[in-house]
């Protein structure tokens, strides 16, 4: 994507520094989108305090599947589908095809989220509001230096969101020792629940966006595994700060009693917690939210289409930009297609097992790892996810296929 990529030997510890932040941010805002923000809401009026305990149950997990995957991407210095593809022949493209299908399906979601935030930040209509959310993704990929400005953006956003949620959490006065307590103590235990905000925080593109942005800037190789490795677990840890300081601002609104509009709740959370200035600043996180996962989405998914021709990848940037406005023409002429998103949603479950099940054989295969020897605990851990996640993506998919007839 980079056409003038640094790889460590010119690369200053300045521009590292901004790469590697770029990726961690890249992967958490990617995973911190619309749906993360309507989905923390709903598990949280559910499970209440409880709800903490899988906040920690899913930090555990997806550190499991996202080191495994990044560390593997680095040392092999492929990209997802080239190992699913080195593993077995062709399990590469079934892999782009579920990655890139739901990354589409996901990115109609948030250009609509983006719209929806500008509706209730500005009065516009959101599908005014989703075409503004466009065209200033599609500025960030025509401009001469595109990584820079991704990565400026989804780090300055991001951070943006995280103030923006925490100001609303100390409003909401949550109780704390509650939410402390029930980390460990949970009153109802939900497994289901546990593996949904898996697949939401490293499921379909996301655990990929990160991974995928390093080795294009060059960051990759068994000398650099400290830095991947760290900057996989920094990703996660930034979601789940923002998740964290979410489920509190929301708990707090919650346990006072009130209920939470089901058409929209986590905008209901901000409003009753801070009233009409509340209501703006969720215009403006939803908004940052939307507009960060758009442009997760859509590099993500081109880079996984790179392999399919060279002229993909030396045109990548323009490959996104044409991904952002299929995406936007979509939601602005025909609206949100429910079905299609219902559908690419039990997909999105079977993309993690698949894509790390073939990351964790690849991880012992010499011929794609050479002398690298990846941890057995690491691996073991990774195996755990691949079952939960399969299990579940299997019996989603069954009950959402019947649903679109």
């Amino acid at each position: 994507m980079e056409k003038n990529s640094l790889n460590k030997a010119a690369m200053t510890p300045k521009e590292r520094l901004n790469a590697l932040l770029g990726a961690a941010f890249l992967m958490a805002t990617s995973a911190v989108g619309p749906g993360f923000l309507t989905q923390t809401a709903v598990f949280t009026e559910q499970l209440l305090a409880s709800f903490a305990f899988v906040i920690l149950a899913s930090i555990i997990l997806d550190v499991g599947a996202q080191v495994n995957i990044w560390r593997i991407i680095a040392v092999s210095e492929k990209k997802g589908q080239d190992i699913a593809n080195a593993v077995v022949p062709g399990l590469g493209y079934v892999v782009s095809f579920f990655v890139v299908l739901g990354g589409l399906a996901f990115n109609i979601g948030n250009v609509a989220g983006g719209g929806l935030g500008v509706n209730a930040l500005l009065g516009f209509s959101p599908t005014v509001g989703a075409i503004m959310t466009g065209v200033i993704c599609i500025g960030i990929f025509l401009s001469k230096q595109a990584n820079v400005a991704m990565d400026k953006v989804v780090r300055y956003l991001g951070a943006m969101m995280i103030l923006l949620t925490a100001y609303v959490m100390f409003v909401s006065s949550p109780p704390y020792a509650e939410a402390a307590l029930r980390t460990v103590a949970p009153l109802e235990l939900d497994i289901l629940a546990i593996i949904t905000i898996v697949g939401g925080t490293v499921g379909g593109y996301i655990t990929f966006a990160g991974g995928h942005r390093l080795l294009d800037a060059g960051i990759k190789g068994q000398e650099n595994l400290r830095y991947v490795t760290n900057t996989a677990i920094s990703g996660i840890v930034v979601a789940s700060i923002m998740r964290c300081i979410l489920f509190l601002a929301i708990l707090g609104v919650v346990a006072a009693g009130f209920a939470l509009d089901p058409d929209n709740p986590t905008a209901s959370v901000f409003q009753i917690a801070a009233g009409e200035v509340g209501f703006r600043m969720f215009g403006l996180v939803l908004w940052a939210a939307g507009i960060t996962s758009v442009i997760g989405a859509a590099y993500t998914s081109v880079t996984f289409l790179t392999s399919f021709h060279k002229s993909i990848k030396n045109n990548q940037n323009y490959w996104v930009v044409g991904f952002i406005v299929f995406s936007t023409m979509v939601f602005a002429i025909v609206g949100q297609p429910v079905a299609l998103l219902v559908l690419a949603g039990a997909f999105n479950g079977l993309i993690l097992p698949l894509t790390l099940g073939s990351v964790l054989l690849a991880a012992h295969n010499k011929k794609i790892i050479g002398n690298y020897k990846h941890p057995v605990w690491l691996t073991a851990f990774g195996g755990i996810v691949v079952i939960l996640t399969a299990v579940l993506g299997v019996r989603t998919l069954f009950i959402s296929i019947p649903q679109l007839f």
